[in-house]
Formats: C-alpha cells, sequence, structure tokens
C-alpha cells in the first residue's frame, strides 16, 4: 500500500513538472514572436497555446483563424492591451476568449483566487452568448466561470459569486453586485474585457462603466474591441488602456458588409409600410426573417396583430421590455427555428450570432450607418450568403444612402415593389382594432413610439418628423384616428443635440437604473421627487383609454354598470318627446349632450356652479349648507324661547318613537310565543304516532330550546314570573307511561329459527 502511494506521488510530481516546462516552453515562444509575422498564422494549432485550449477549439470546430483573430491573438497572449475593431460576424468572440483562457492556466488560477477575468456586454442576449462559447471552447480547464444579468435572482447570484473565476456580465447588475455582494472578490483581477464598447456607451452605460472601473485594480490587461472608433470609444479608451495596440483601426475598412450579403432597399410612403411587411412575410413563408423595428411598442403591437392575421409562418418577438425567461425561450427557438419571422429592437443587432437567417428586414430606418451595418450582420456570416432589405419613407432616402456611401457600401441596390405582390390589410386592421380594445391602445402606443423614436434622432436630414403622414400613419395601424403627440408640438430645432443625447439616453435606459437615480446618498426618495404612492389601480384610472383596463376590472365594471343602469341615465331620445313638454326641451339627445349634462366640469363651463341640494321632510329642496338670516331669526322669537321649544319638540318625537318601539317589542314577543306553542303540539304530536320508541331517538331531530330563548328573551318584561310547569319531556314516566327507569331489553331481529328458539327462550325467563 506504501508503495503503491509512493508511486502515485512520483507521478503527480512528473505530471506537475512536465505542465510547468510546457508552460516554460510557451512563454519562450511567446517572447519570440515577431509583430509582423503575425498575420502568417493561420490556424490555432500553429499558435503556442495550451493544450487544453487547443481541445477545447478543437472538439468546438474552430481550425482556421480570422483575420481580427490573427491580429489580436498574439499581442493579447504577450500581455498588451488590446484595442480592436472589426466588422461583423469576424469572430472577435475568440480573439479575446483565448487570451483569457491562456491567461488563467498561466496563472494556475482556482476558486480561492477570486475573479481572475471580468468580461462586460451591453445585452443580455450577447453575454449568454459568451458564456456559451467559454463553456465549449474551456471545459477542458479547471476554473470556473458565471453569468450574471439583469432579470434573475439577485440572492441566487450573490451566493456564489465568490467562487467565480471568470464574470461574464451586463454593466447594472454588475455594477450591482460589486455594490451589494459582500464575498465579491476583485481584488486580484487580471484581464478586463469591454465588448461592443460603442453600443454600451449609445444605451446610456457610460456612468456605471466609469464607476466599474474606477473600482478595479489599475494593473491589469484590458482588451478592448468596437465596430466603430467614436469619440466616446476613444475617451474610454485613453481612460482604461495603457499603451494599446490598435488592430483594425481604419474605420473606413472595418465597417464595410461582407461580400456574400445581397443588399437591397424600397422607397414605400409611411402609411404603406405594414402593407408591405404582410406582403413580404407572405411571398417568403419557407424563410428565416428578422424584422428590425424602433422601439419595442411596434414589436408588440406588430406581433399581436400579425398573429391575429396569422400569416402562415411562426411569429416570435424579442425587446428590452420582456421578462428575462421570455427572452432566453425567444432566442433558443429562433436559434433552432427554420421557417420563422422574429420582429426584434436593436437589443439583437450586435454580437447575437443566429444560424441560418435568410433575410433581414429593416422596417424602419436605423439612426446611422453603423447600426445598419451591425442590423444586416445578423445574416451571412462567417461566409455564408444572406439577403437583406430596408424599407425607406422618401424624406428618408437620399440622405440616408449618401451615409451608406460615404461608408463604403455601395453595393445597395435599389428596388421596386410589384404590383400583384403586393396585398392591403387596411380594413383587416381596423377591423381587428374595432373588435379589440387592446389592440387598439397597443397600436395607440405604438404610434406614439415611432414618432418619439423618430424625434429623438439627431440626424435631422434623414428624420424630419414634420414631413411624416401622421393621419394615414395612424389609418394604417387600424385607429380610428392619429393620438395626440406632445413631441409634434415642440419644435426639433429648439433642442440641442445636448438634450437629445439625454433624451435617448433616457429611453435605452433601463427601469431600475432611473429609479436608482432618484435615490439620494442615504438610499431614499429625494424630496423633489416625493409623490403620493400610486397602485396599480390608481393607474388604471389614470390611463386615457379606459377600455383597456384589467380583466377582472371589466367584469366588475360590467357588473356595476348592469345595476345602475336606470339611476341618473340619460339616454338618447328616438323620437321627439318634447313636443307639448317645455320642461323637456333642453333633454340631450346624443351622447356628447348626455355626457356633458352628467360633466360637472362641462356644466361649470356653461353657466354658474352647480349646487348641490338636499330635500327636508316636507319635500322641499334646499342647499345643504343653507342658513337663516339674522333678521328671520328674530323675528321667530328669544334665542331662549326658541332652544326651549325646539327641546320640547324633539322629546315629543323621542316619546312617540319609544312607545312604537314597545309596541313592536310586544307582538315580537307573543309571535314568538305562538310559535313555541306550535312547535310543542307538532311535537307531541309526532311523538303519539310513533310506535319505536328507539327508532324514534334516532329519527327525531333536536329540538330548539324553546324554553330558554323565551327566558332570555323575556328577561326585561315587567310581568311577574309565573310557576313552571313541568313539560312532557320532563315527567317521570314517559309516553303512554313507560317507565324509563326501568330495564328495556333490546332485542335483535332473528334471520334463523336458532335465532327464533333463542328468543323465546329468553322473554320466557327474562
Amino acid at each position: 500500500m506504501a508503495r503503491n502511494q509512493k508511486i502515485s506521488t512520483q507521478e503527480r510530481r512528473n505530471l506537475r513538472e512536465k505542465h510547468q516546462q510546457a508552460q516554460k516552453d510557451r512563454q519562450e515562444k511567446l517572447a519570440q514572436l515577431d509583430p509582423k509575422e503575425y498575420t502568417k498564422f493561420t490556424k490555432f494549432s500553429e499558435l503556442p497555446l495550451s493544450r487544453q485550449t487547443l481541445i477545447g477549439l478543437r472538439g468546438a470546430h474552430f481550425i482556421e483563424m480570422t483575420g481580427i483573430q490573427k491580429e489580436a491573438i498574439p499581442p493579447a497572449l504577450q500581455g498588451q492591451d488590446i484595442l480592436g475593431a472589426a466588422k461583423t460576424g469576424s469572430g472577435k468572440t475568440l480573439a479575446f476568449l483565448i487570451p483569457l483562457i491562456e491567461m488563467l492556466l498561466r496563472e494556475d488560477w482556482n476558486e480561492f483566487d477570486g475573479v481572475g477575468a471580468l468580461i462586460i456586454s451591453p445585452t443580455r442576449e450577447l453575454a449568454m452568448q459568451i458564456y456559451e462559447v467559454l463553456l465549449n471552447i474551456g471545459k477542458h480547464s479547471s476554473f470556473s466561470c458565471g453569468l450574471v444579468i439583469g432579470g434573475k435572482d439577485f440572492k441566487y447570484e450573490s451566493e456564489r459569486i465568490g467562487k467565480i473565476n471568470v464574470l461574464i456580465g451586463t454593466p447594472g447588475r454588475l455594477l450591482q453586485h460589486m455594490d451589494q455582494s459582500a464575498n465579491l472578490n476583485i481584488n486580484n483581477l487580471q484581464m478586463l474585457i469591454l465588448d461592443e464598447a460603442d453600443r454600451i456607451l449609445d444605451m446610456g452605460f457610460k456612468k456605471t462603466l466609469d464607476s466599474i472601473i474606477s473600482s478595479i485594480p489599475p494593473q491589469r490587461q484590458t482588451l478592448l474591441f468596437s465596430a466603430t472608433q467614436t469619440k466616446s470609444v476613444q475617451d474610454l479608451a485613453r481612460l482604461s488602456l495603457t499603451n494599446p495596440k490598435y488592430i483594425n483601426s481604419s474605420s473606413d475598412l472595418d465597417l464595410a458588409t461582407p461580400d456574400s450579403l445581397e443588399q437591397s432597399y424600397i422607397v414605400v410612403p409611411l402609411n404603406e409600410k405594414i402593407n408591405t411587411l404582410w406582403s413580404f412575410i407572405k411571398t417568403h413563408l419557407k424563410s428565416k426573417i428578422l424584422v428590425f423595428l424602433s422601439s419595442s411598442k411596434q414589436v408588440h403591437f406588430l406581433y399581436e396583430a400579425f398573429r391575429k392575421l396569422q400569416p402562415g409562418i411562426s411569429l416570435m418577438k424579442l425587446h428590452g421590455r420582456q421578462k428575462q425567461t421570455a427572452r432566453i425561450e425567444t432566442t433558443v427557438k429562433f436559434s433552432h427555428a427554420q421557417h420563422c419571422c422574429l420582429f426584434a429592437t436593436d437589443v439583437v443587432a450586435r454580437g447575437l450570432d443566429f444560424p441560418a437567417i435568410d433575410w433581414v428586414v429593416q422596417l424602419d430606418c436605423p439612426e446611422d450607418a453603423s447600426t445598419y451595418i451591425h442590423r444586416v450582420g445578423r445574416c451571412a456570416r462567417a461566409g455564408k450568403e444572406g439577403k437583406s432589405l430596408l424599407i425607406l419613407t422618401p424624406s428618408e432616402e437620399e440622405a440616408f444612402v449618401r451615409r451608406l456611401e460615404a461608408k463604403n457600401i455601395k453595393n445597395i441596390s435599389k428596388l421596386n415593389v410589384r404590383g400583384a405582390k403586393k396585398k392591403t390589410i387596411e380594413p383587416q386592421m381596423q377591423a381587428l382594432c374595432f373588435k379589440s380594445p387592446e389592440l387598439k391602445y397597443l397600436g395607440q402606443k405604438a404610434f406614439i413610439a415611432y414618432f418619439k423614436s423618430v424625434f429623438i434622432q439627431k440626424d435631422k436630414e434623414v428624420f424630419q418628423v414634420q414631413k411624416l403622414p401622421v393621419e394615414e400613419y395612424a389609418k394604417s395601424l387600424g385607429l380610428p384616428g392619429a393620438p395626440k403627440i406632445k413631441l409634434l408640438e415642440k419644435s426639433a430645432k429648439a433642442m440641442t443635440e445636448e438634450q437629445l443625447s439625454k433624451l435617448k439616453e433616457r429611453k435605452n435606459a433601463s427601469r431600475q437604473l432611473l429609479t436608482l437615480s432618484k435615490l439620494d446618498e442615504n438610499g431614499e426618495e429625494k424630496p423633489e421627487d416625493k409623490k403620493k404612492v400610486r397602485t396599480k389601480y390608481d393607474k388604471m384610472f389614470e390611463r386615457q383609454n379606459q377600455n383597456v383596463l384589467s380583466e377582472h376590472y371589466r367584469n366588475l365594471n360590467a357588473e356595476q354598470d348592469d345595476e345602475e343602469e336606470d339611476f341618473i341615465s340619460v339616454k338618447r331620445t328616438d323620437h321627439d318627446l318634447t313636443e307639448n313638454v317645455p320642461e323637456l326641451d333642453n333633454l340631450p339627445t346624443s351622447k356628447r349632450a348626455a355626457k356633458k349634462a352628467l360633466s360637472k366640469k362641462a356644466m361649470s363651463k356653461a353657466g354658474a356652479n352647480p349646487k348641490k341640494l338636499v330635500f327636508d321632510d316636507d319635500g322641499k329642496a334646499h342647499e345643504i349648507y343653507e342658513l337663516a338670516g339674522e333678521e328671520e331669526f328674530h323675528e321667530q322669537g328669544d334665542a331662549l324661547d326658541q332652544k326651549t321649544k325646539f327641546i320640547q319638540q324633539e322629546s315629543t318625537v323621542m316619546a312617540e318613537a319609544d312607545s312604537e318601539d314597545k309596541v313592536v317589542a310586544k307582538e315580537k314577543k307573543v309571535e314568538k310565543k305562538r310559535r313555541r306553542q306550535d312547535i310543542e303540539r307538532k311535537a307531541k304530536e309526532e311523538s303519539d304516532l310513533s310506535e319505536e320508541d328507539d327508532e324514534e331517538d334516532e329519527d327525531e331531530e333536536e329540538l330548539p330550546d324553546i324554553a330558554r330563548d323565551y327566558d332570555s328573551d323575556s328577561s326585561g318584561d315587567d310581568e311577574p314570573d309565573r310557576k313552571k310547569t313541568k313539560k312532557w319531556f320532563e315527567n317521570d314516566r314517559g309516553i303512554n307511561g313507560t317507565d324509563f327507569n326501568t330495564k328495556v331489553i333490546e332485542l335483535e331481529k332473528p334471520d334463523t329459527i336458532d335465532d327464533m328458539e333463542a328468543l323465546a327462550e329468553q322473554l320466557l325467563h327474562g
């Protein structure tokens, strides 16, 4: 046993020495790498990577490297800070995950060392995708990784975050854990990775990102990947990177779309967009389609409306206002679907890798050329083919096409819609909104959200909100009229660029962050922001569209309407009833007039304020706060005499009421006594008719204790107590003179001859 233990110990020592020698050899090879030869490597196996990493890459079918991987992985392995930019779908995820795995293996990282690497992603879906890729290629390593995103159980994450080595998450949830999770240790952080940094800044996370960077150790390696090199990204790089290596920093080259992508656009009026989208879906039922819209409310409305119209293809929706479980479920379903149509916002536009998407349709114009590139980048990934369709309005065409040409996107062709393929669903949309108040409410919200998304855009040459057909667009959504939009009453030119940026950040910011921003240093609500607590019922009553309420409230409201249908209701007259009745000349004859007749506000505009009247005992109406005049009061006599007279009158009224109450009480007492006697007489008659005492005792119902009730009711009576006589059930002898004290023999019914003989013998000798 000792000999076997000695051999196993020696083997472990040999393995450890072999592992250390392999690490030393890899470090020497990395130090000898020439920056000019980075691009000569074509396969991952040519790089000085560990055996665990190469096995994980081979198992995930990653063999050859892309352009960004060739230039970013070698310097990142050497410990340099990276500022990289590459076109979408070029493999940026592996460009930072491979150096991360190699760094942890080189440092022999374990669960007691805390968080060694931190990956920040702009969206939950992208963070989940990075987490899954890391699990696939790093499953042969011994370190642990964790995913922290909004929408999940914070307490569950907080209990396990102390043993995580690689932490992947969104900015808001990461900052929350840094502030509230006591077992989170980031003092030994070795690597910080920012994926899609430009998108993180566009979504309003700049302050959150600054707080995270200021809380982590300055001595670290930082990898920052961004699709565009904007001024905000450059400022962030100066703050967080030290002597970074710039990779693919030429924005014009990096923003070029893949060659395998077939791009096209069409120009249709705003009110024809819904019809065009419906016609496109009906002609591409065997395709996998991704439709981009500007706001979550538009996504929700189109999904519900098209779902009722049933185009013949599976429909899904994905936006930032959904619950996390629904977002995960939709992402997985769409990834595995073959023929499907997904309505989504720009939350899907960055980094997500959905396999085999055939068409990317942009129903609403993207805010800039970079967003356009990220949207169309969801298809034609990794050399595969794909198609994109951009739908523009006449006011957006000229300016936005120039923006695309300035970004080296010149291979986009203009198409014309065939009249034979075009279908109109405007009548069906109007019928749906007429039948369903909920859908009409969603349509109104979608209408306002679209105009708001156009109004807050900075590029006013492309987005001209004043040129949009308001009434026509509302009609295309099925609405009876255009809702009132406060933004259209303001002038876009009157707002500065900074104000528009704040509006955009507020639109993209999460509700939780907006709530936290309203709290002071002690975590309490600021005095200027304190308002009355509003419940969900208060919000329902404050809605403009009162038809869209919760289901249980509508049912309750309907019951009340049925009960009060004829109570103070002014109904429309179908024929003239006021011909010979002058008093009814002003009777309202329409719903609007009836509403005005019952509205205090409308009545006050027409004349004097209404007066509240009450009716006295004589049936005369007078104001509720009517007071007698001083002269009238003195005419009625002295004040003391009036007081004495009033007291005498009230005393007389009370005496009369008292006598009436006594008469009623006496009648009740007599009636109760009569009912008691009837019950006793009926019980006696039933007992006389019964033949067997045992059966009678079992079947007889328990009689009420009339005597007790009578005694308690008559305790306050003035009549003298009378001598009580014993009742029939209180006698010493029972019914028909039977003595209850004598022995009673219980006999069973004989079944056989033997039983009858035994019974006879018992009766004779008993």
